[in-house]
């Protein structure tokens, strides 16, 4: 397994970081891609990536809630971050109609400039879509064809919105929001939809704990260790063993960021 949504950057990550790494190797994750959401902290996963060279990686990118810092859509710096070895994907991008924390044509525009760096670049993009599926796809469908590879990371969409994500050939990220069965019941009964192939698996970290871990944990803060997990839930979920779920998903992960 590899989680593929690491937020190892967040400050609730400051005390024990290099512990949160070793309890992901000893939980029997093989991979962490660490998630870039601003120009600063793509600049930190960077950095963090290289303390665990070929383990961890990261992405550089700015997320919709940060797209109201950045001034100029050629992204220069987001380009020269991209051009380091442990930079797999352009992103976090796209947009968030949920919390509007940027003004959405400024989202638009900063999603769309992404695309465009990435296909450039011919990387693949990592991806966020939050109550706004129709402008999403409508930015990110004449660029597709131009991408190498695009997950939408958190899905939690409704049949509709994943077969539309499913037909413009995207990868699809879940998280222990599946585990949720208050909020996740829907997602539960959509896992199965998703080609093997299409799949990756992650925390999203430290946000969305799995709520149906047991013993429950003490902390509300998630991390790469409960991916096994989460795992375990997609495949019930899926009618399929848990470690050909595994199996498969790592192998997905690793051709889609080339690692």
């Amino acid at each position: 397994m590899i989680d593929i949504g690491v937020n190892l950057t967040n400050s609730r990550f400051d005390k024990d970081r290099d512990d949160v790494v070793a309890r992901a190797q000893a939980a029997g994750v093989e991979g962490l891609i660490l998630t870039g959401t601003s120009l600063a902290e793509s600049r930190d996963a960077l950095a963090l990536a290289r303390q665990w060279p070929g383990y961890c990686y990261s992405t550089a990118g700015v997320h919709p809630h940060d797209a109201k810092t950045v001034a100029d859509l050629t992204l220069p710096e987001i380009r020269t971050l991209a051009g380091e070895p442990a930079v797999v994907a352009v992103g976090e991008c796209g947009l968030d109609f949920n919390r509007d924390f940027s003004p959405r044509p400024q989202q638009e525009a900063v999603f769309e400039a992404q695309l465009a760096l990435a296909a450039e670049l011919n990387m693949p993009v990592f991806m966020h879509c939050r109550d706004a599926h129709t402008r999403f796809v409508e930015i990110l469908k004449p660029w597709r064809d131009q991408l190498p590879a695009a997950v939408l990371h958190c899905f939690t969409g409704s049949e509709a919105e994943l077969r539309e994500c499913l037909d413009l050939d995207l990868h699809i990220g879940i998280t222990g929001w599946v585990c949720d069965e208050r909020r996740g019941t829907e997602l539960r009964a959509l896992v199965g939809l998703i080609p093997d192939a299409r799949l990756m698996i992650e925390t999203d970290c430290p946000y969305l704990l799995p709520r149906d871990y047991r013993p429950k944990p003490k902390s509300s803060r998630n991390e790469p260790k409960f991916l096994p997990h989460i795992a375990g839930v997609i495949a019930e979920c899926r009618g399929q063993d848990a470690a050909t779920v595994m199996k498969q998903s790592c192998a997905t992960t690793k051709a889609f960021f080339a690692i």
